[in-house]
Parts: structure tokens; sequence; C-alpha cells
């Protein structure tokens, strides 16, 4: 295993542990921390699936709030906390070594301002061709959750009228608003990436709130993500 101790993008003074050989946080996270609106009476983030804690540890940079985030691999959730330690944030960011799912056993029911999501991207099925390494293989595919369970989890946890924070890929959209409505979240304000500005949209970042009012979106300017490439080294880049 190749630990390597990178600066987090360009937020000064903060550093992250990676894996090089299989495991970098993706700049999905960077953007979706940067996505995030922040207010001065919000006391408590929930970060699910939360890596090497790259969210958790930006938003730190930009508010006093405290920080939970929920990672399920061992490794990577030790890479997490080697990073919360260098960074002298374990007053502030504690990364539990559990699937989000079991929230519950965790935090009470409407007690979270915000959650936050970079979630595996691909359905899994008995016939997905999936990576040979297991890491990789859970971090890009639905082996251990669903889509569904993250609204399901963050309607438990959020207090009314919190917010919900996600990036995922555009072609799963139309399933994210359904799942959103469905569990009572208003979708509030979408942001779609773009790795060529005259192709179409390769993500999309999404806000919502649970038991928001309709009618009250925005769509933000595009994120054009060549914009990042000079510092592709540090993490992985979207396609």
């Amino acid at each position: 295993m190749s630990i390597v101790l990178n600066d987090l993008y360009d937020y000064e003074g903060m550093k992250i542990y990676q894996n090089e050989d299989n495991f970098k946080f993706s700049l999905d996270s960077i953007l979706l921390a940067e996505f995030v609106d922040i207010k001065k009476d919000t006391n408590l983030i929930v970060d699910f699936c939360s890596g090497n804690a790259p969210v958790p540890l930006i938003l730190s940079t930009k508010c006093n709030a405290s920080f939970k985030g929920f990672e399920i691999q061992e490794s990577i959730y030790d890479l997490g906390n080697k990073s919360i330690e260098i960074n002298k944030l374990g007053n502030k960011i504690e990364l539990i070594n559990d699937n989000f799912k079991n929230v519950g056993k965790y935090l009470e029911d409407e007690s979270v301002d915000v959650v936050t999501c970079n979630p595996p991207y691909f359905k899994y099925e008995d016939n997905s061709i999936i990576n040979e390494d297991d890491k990789l293989a859970i971090a890009r595919h639905e082996i251990t959750m669903k889509l569904e369970d993250v609204m399901i989890n963050a309607k438990y946890v959020l207090k009314n009228k919190g917010e919900l924070y996600l990036v995922h890929r555009c072609d799963r959209l139309e399933e994210i608003v359904s799942l959103l409505n469905k569990y009572n979240f208003s979708l509030k304000k979408l942001q779609f990436i773009y790795s060529n500005m005259n192709k179409e949209a390769i993500m999309v970042l999404v806000k919502a709130t649970k038991n928001g009012k309709t009618g009250s979106l925005k769509v933000m300017p595009p994120v054009d993500i060549t914009k990042y490439k000079s510092y592709q080294g540090m993490f992985e880049m979207s396609d």
C-alpha cells in the first residue's frame, strides 16, 4: 500500500492522506463541498460515504460546525482519521467506520442541519462489470447501499427544513428528483459540471430541503472542470 500525504487542493495548510495505488478522493468531492451553502446557525453536518474525509475537511475551513462522517471501508476510514489528526481537527470532525444506513445508532432523528453525500454512482446488478479491487468496486458501485438509502437516512436525521447536498451523474437526475419527491424533499439548487463546454454535462450538484416549499429552484452557472486540471495529480478527475 502506497500512502502519501498531499495538499488538500488549494486550501492553505490542509493536508490529506491518500492511497496512490487504489484510492484517491475525486474532484467531485471538492465541487460538492464548494456547493454547500453555509449558514451561521449550522451546528452539525453529516457526510455519508465520506471516503478519506475530503468534504468535512474542506467544510471545516468554512464554518464552526461539528462534523460526523460515515465510511464503511476500514482502510479508507483509517486514511480519513489520519487526515483529521494531522490537521488537528479531532475536536471538530468524527469519522465513523460504519455504513451510513446505520446512522440511527449514532444520531437522534431530526438532529442534523446538513447532510452531504458523494455516493457510488453506478447501480449494482448480478451481471454488473465491476473493478477487481474491492475498494474501488465499493466506492463506485451501489454494493453496500442504494441511492434511495441516501434519501431515507437523510430524511431521518435532518431537522425540518434541513438541507441535503449530493453530487451524481446526470443520467440519474430523473431518479434523484423522483426519490426526493418521494421522501418530501424540495429541490432548491442545481449546478451542472462539464469536462468540455461544447459537450453534454457529465455531473450534477443537487441541493434539496426537507419539507421545503416548491417553486424556488435555482440553476447555477455551469462548472468547467478544465480549470482544475493542473491539480489532477492530487485527486481523480471526473470524466
